[in-house]
């Protein structure tokens, strides 16, 4: 009796934990309404969308956003893909010509999730790098704008080193091993639990790219 019980209470409790999950997807391309429509309809209700590819500002970024919206996402985020060594834009100038082009469109969003991945992009020196993350944030700020960071273990070991600088903000990170949930999740860069994971990638959902993700 007492077994079960405890196995009743169990699986109480996995029911209850996948019922608070929510199933999110990130975008690169320009998607229109009926899109996101068949993504709700197929149990998405929150998507990450590409707002800065290689430091410059996504043209498709901005009528993504107000077709998330219209096509009854619950809620849109951006992600940013900076360019470290594009030694003629700062950090900030990046982040804040991003910010400027969306609201241009006189769209919302929430979240910038700031990509910190392709050691190839940054700089062999992680001072720099940290540097230059920093100005990121001062970018977000000036709108006051909410900011998490997407990376994976091995990424930020090899572009921000041991430095756990960025610890306070929340943490998306990737790993693809077609599991939607955290139970992998291992403490790094001074993170000692995630916000969302990047689970399976390159998937096609209402003939859409897209990669998955728990949340």
């Amino acid at each position: 009796m007492y077994k079960q019980i405890i196995l009743f209470v169990v699986l109480v409790s996995a029911i209850f934990g996948l019922s608070k999950a929510t199933l999110a997807v990130d975008i690169s391309s320009q998607t229109n309404t009926s899109s996101f429509d068949c993504l709700k309809s197929n149990g998405y209700s929150y998507v990450i969308i590409r707002g800065l590819e290689t430091g410059q500002p996504d043209p498709n970024g901005p009528e993504s956003i107000e077709n998330a919206w219209d096509g009854g996402m619950t809620k849109v985020d951006v992600y940013a893909v900076p360019c470290p060594l594009c030694v003629s834009s700062s950090g900030y100038g990046q982040i804040l010509r991003m910010i400027q082009s969306i609201k241009a469109y006189n769209v919302k969003f929430g979240t910038i999730w700031l990509v910190v991945q392709g050691a190839g992009y940054w700089s062999t020196y992680r001072d720099e790098n940290q540097a230059f993350f920093k100005d990121m944030i001062n970018g977000a700020n000036t709108d006051d704008y909410s900011v998490g960071v997407y990376t994976s273990a091995s990424q930020w070991q090899q572009i921000m080193g041991s430095w756990n600088g960025a610890a306070s903000y929340p943490l998306w990170y990737s790993n693809y091993d077609s599991n939607p949930s955290f139970s992998d999740f291992k403490p790094f860069g001074g993170w000692t639990s995630p916000t969302i994971k990047q689970y399976n990638s390159d998937q096609m959902v209402c003939e859409l790219a897209v990669n998955q993700n728990y949340y």
